[in-house]
C-alpha cells in the first residue's frame, strides 16, 4: 500500500509540476521574448488608424466595396467570404463546372466594374480566390486596372492613384520567393488619408 501512496504521490506532483511549466511557465517566456523582440507581430501585426482603434491586420484581407475603394481578390472564408474564423479556399478543382461558371460570371463583372471592354484580359487573382480567403495582397496588374476606376470616383489623377499603388507594393519574400502584392487595406487607407 506504501509503494501505491508513494507513486501516485509521484504521479501527481509531477503532472502539477508539468502543467506549471507547459501551461504556465513556459508560454509567458516564449510570449515575454516575443513582445520584446517582435512587438508589432506577436499582437497579430495589426494597422491601427491616426486615433490608435485597431481597423485590421496586415495579415488578414478584408472586403471593399464602391468605387472610390480598390478591391481585393475573392473570398471563400465564411458564408460571406473575408471571415476569420472560417479561413479556407473553395476547394474547387480545376475540372469543377461550378468553378467554371463563378471564374464567368466574375470576370464579366470585373470588366463591367472597372469599365473595361470586353476583350481585356482578367488577372486570374481579380476572379479566383485565394487558398486561404484572407489574402490581403493583389496582383500589381490586379490593381492596374482598377486604378482608372478609383481616380475617377477620389477625382485624382490616375498618375498618383499609380504612385500609391507601387508604393503599397511588396516585393517577393527575401526577393525571389513569390510574387509581388499590392497590399490593399494599406493602399485604401492611404487613398482615404490623401482625400482629408
Amino acid at each position: 500500500m506504501n509503494s501505491f501512496v508513494s507513486q501516485l504521490r509521484g504521479a501527481v506532483v509531477s503532472t502539477v509540476v508539468l502543467a506549471a511549466v507547459t501551461c504556465g511557465a513556459y508560454p509567458l517566456i516564449v510570449t515575454g521574448i516575443s513582445r520584446a523582440a517582435f512587438k508589432d507581430k506577436a499582437d497579430g501585426s495589426l494597422i491601427r488608424d491616426k486615433s490608435g482603434q485597431v481597423i485590421g491586420s496586415s495579415l488578414l484581407g478584408q472586403n471593399f466595396t464602391g468605387d472610390k475603394y480598390f478591391h481585393p481578390r475573392p473570398s471563400a472564408a465564411g458564408a460571406n467570404g473575408y471571415d476569420a474564423t472560417s479561413s479556407s479556399g473553395t476547394n474547387l478543382g480545376p475540372t469543377s463546372q461550378k468553378l467554371a461558371d463563378q471564374i464567368k460570371e466574375r470576370v464579366a463583372a470585373y470588366r463591367t466594374t472597372n469599365g473595361l471592354p470586353a476583350d481585356q484580359a482578367v488577372p486570374a487573382d481579380a476572379v479566383t480566390a485565394s487558398g486561404s480567403g484572407l489574402d490581403p495582397h493583389i496582383s500589381p496588374a490586379n490593381a492596374d486596372l482598377q486604378a482608372t476606376r478609383v481616380a475617377k470616383a477620389r477625382n485624382l489623377p490616375v498618375e498618383k492613384v499609380r504612385e500609391l499603388i507601387q508604393a503599397h507594393t511588396d516585393s517577393p519574400d527575401l526577393g525571389i520567393l513569390g510574387d509581388p502584392g499590392v497590399h490593399v487595406l494599406k493602399l485604401n487607407l492611404a487613398l482615404d488619408e490623401l482625400s482629408r
